[in-house]
């Protein structure tokens, strides 16, 4: 299995769409390969660095991430810890984002109002938003709005399927 590859070969194998492999090589994401007649030739081992590539985008690295990770020497120094880092705490961001729409979703199917209009906690989240609040603090400041009057927050209603769409008691 020494035979050297095309790019449509390495595509295959990788799942890569050729001109992804032509873009990352002029990135210098990936060597250049060898040519033969004018056509790219690539080794059998090509295939492990255009995993890596591939590995690095599916957790969230951007392409100059990825130029940046991959030049920096020592492989395992000080700025590739500073790049995962990065990653890491954009990431936890990412997550805090998807919980709190997570959470005004779940308040959506457990609001007790035919029309989510009409739901105080939602008019006072969505005008939170408008004065430059974040998801999760808007949908903090809907929860203080149903507390306030007296309701059981959206949030513990939807853990019951069985009190959906019920009023709360009161």
């Amino acid at each position: 299995m020494s035979e050297a590859l095309t790019i449509g070969e390495l595509a295959a194998r990788t799942g890569v769409a050729a001109s992804a492999l032509r873009y990352w090589e002029d990135l210098g994401l990936l060597p250049r390969p060898d040519r033969v007649g004018g056509q790219r030739r690539y080794p059998p081992t090509a295939v492990g660095p255009v995993g890596v590539v591939v590995a690095l985008r599916g957790v969230g690295f951007t392409l100059r991430e990825i130029g940046e990770f991959l030049t920096s020497r020592p492989p395992g120094g000080d700025r590739r810890r500073e790049l995962y880092r990065g990653k890491l705490a954009e990431l936890d961001e990412r997550i805090a984002q998807a919980q709190a729409a997570r959470d005004a979703i779940a308040h959506g199917l457990a609001c007790p109002h035919e029309d989510i209009l009409d739901c105080a906690a939602f008019t006072t989240g969505a005008a939170a938003l408008l004065e430059g609040r974040t998801l999760d603090q808007a949908h903090e400041r809907a929860h203080q709005q149903t507390r306030r009057q007296g309701h059981e927050p959206a949030q513990e209603r939807a853990r019951d399927p069985a009190r959906e769409r019920r009023p709360p008691p009161g």
